[in-house]
């Protein structure tokens, strides 16, 4: 049965979810300078701006789910490769700094909610995102971001554990190497999530909007 993407995004019940979407990962300088040359390839911010836009116009709301580590590593993990290696890099996820901020090009809108993750590897874990999003009645999430190789995989997963709907607009979501997060997105994620666009969801939630 095709899947009515216009009911699954329909304002009062859906949000846009933004992971990971900060100027220290998908911006210059990053921690993980391949995963931005990705991101940077595909305007995975220029899209996730223009989603962030529409969510607003149409009243839907914008979470920016961003990844920070305290300058001691107090509470940090420390129980995989991954953290050991960020936690290498000149680039520090310092609370305050330019490194956690949203991309400009996106912005952070009063409306908009921001909610910062000291540990994990998605936004489910580790913050008040599902609470929040229960509270708000949401029942389907458009999740966008980074990584493909981890946490949009892991927030996707998460998400339907919990009952929600996963919208992933593949062209506003990148991993490293590109072959392999589009294998992930065609071969896995396709299985837990309805794919689509940026321009169909904004088309969608436009359409939405009372003339």
């Amino acid at each position: 049965m095709p899947v009515d993407l216009d009911a699954l995004l329909e304002p009062g019940g859906c949000a846009l979810v933004l992971q990971e979407v900060q100027n220290g990962v998908v911006g210059e300088p990053s921690a993980l300078p391949a995963l931005a040359e990705a991101a940077a390839a595909t305007d995975l911010v220029g899209h996730c701006g223009e989603l962030a836009r529409a969510a607003r116009a149409a009243g839907i709301p914008v979470f920016h789910c961003t990844a920070e580590t305290r300058d001691d590593a107090q509470g940090a993990n420390r129980n995989a490769r991954l953290f050991l290696g960020a936690r290498k890099s000149p680039v520090a996820m310092s609370p305050g700094t330019a490194a956690v901020q949203v991309p400009a090009e996106i912005g952070v809108d009063p409306a908009d909610i921001v909610l910062p993750r000291h540990h994990g590897l998605g936004p489910m874990t580790g913050t008040q995102l599902d609470p929040m999003l229960r509270n708000l009645g949401v029942r389907t999430i458009v999740g966008v971001g980074v990584s493909v190789n981890i946490g949009m995989t892991n927030f996707a997963f998460d998400a339907v554990n919990r009952g929600y709907q996963f919208v992933l607009p593949r062209d506003a979501v990148a991993g490293v190497p590109p072959e392999y997060a589009d294998a992930v997105i065609d071969n896995t994620l396709s299985l837990v999530a309805t794919l689509t666009t940026t321009a169909a969801v904004v088309r969608s939630w436009s359409a939405s909007i009372p003339a």
